[in-house]
């Protein structure tokens, strides 16, 4: 069995109550006004935190996770909306990310560059191992970009140009941050999110969150399962 140390992030505390019941020797951490719990989870140590919503508080703990915890990877777990009409609870193992809120074309920058590492597309790490341990799984699951920003995007024009800007799949509000500070500290970033909403659809909800979470976590633990055979 391949040994890792995992940091799972939650935006919201049922992306993450499951998992939390999972692990063995759990113990709670807080730092700052972030709530850590650590243990052994599918035999790994793993700390999970719930960061709140938006990449501010995404990336505050995905860094404290960087410089505690020395985390081998961090793993994003969550709801996203979608850009395609797919069943509410479709799981997605993200491809890469893009923040589609960061535009300094003003000063002649493309749309969507972060100036500080150059780069607009955040890939997620090993992907082919990824796809391997989701296969594994059993679990039905489409692969995709996904579009990271503070705002909750509904059908408007600003998510048709998301769309026909970045061309992504999914839409969220935290996966881009952390895949940044994950990229400066050199830490591997994998996602996996689950559809909550279809964007361009006309649901009589804002989002489904109890069906999209519906199975999200028990996937995450398979998912986990697998990448330490790989």
């Amino acid at each position: 069995m391949k040994t890792m140390k995992w940091g799972i992030i939650g935006a919201m505390p049922s992306e993450a109550e499951l998992l939390k019941g999972q692990m063995e020797d759990l113990c709670e951490i807080k730092i700052g006004r972030l709530t850590f719990w650590e243990g052994l989870l599918c035999g790994q140590d793993a700390v999970i935190a719930v960061c709140g919503i938006g990449k501010v508080n995404a990336a505050m703990a995905a860094e404290i996770f960087c410089l505690k915890y020395g985390v081998d990877l961090i793993l994003n777990a969550g709801v996203a909306g979608c850009f395609e009409n797919v069943p509410i609870g479709t799981i997605v193992l993200a491809e890469g990310f893009v923040q589609h809120d960061v535009d300094t074309t003003a000063i002649g920058d493309p749309v969507g560059l972060v100036s500080t590492v150059n780069q607009i597309r955040f890939p997620t790490a090993d992907l082919p191992a990824a796809r391997a341990a989701m296969d594994a799984t059993g679990v039905p699951y489409r692969t995709g970009w996904v579009a990271t920003g503070d705002w909750f995007a509904t059908d408007t024009p600003r998510s048709h140009w998301i769309a026909d800007t970045f061309h992504p799949l999914l839409c969220e509000m935290e996966g881009c941050a952390v895949a940044q500070v994950c990229l400066r500290n050199s830490v591997k970033f994998m996602a996996i999110k689950s559809v909550s909403d279809c964007l361009f659809e006309h649901h009589d909800f804002a989002f489904n969150f109890p069906a999209a979470m519906k199975g999200l976590n028990r996937v995450v633990m398979a998912f986990l399962t697998q990448l330490t055979k790989e």
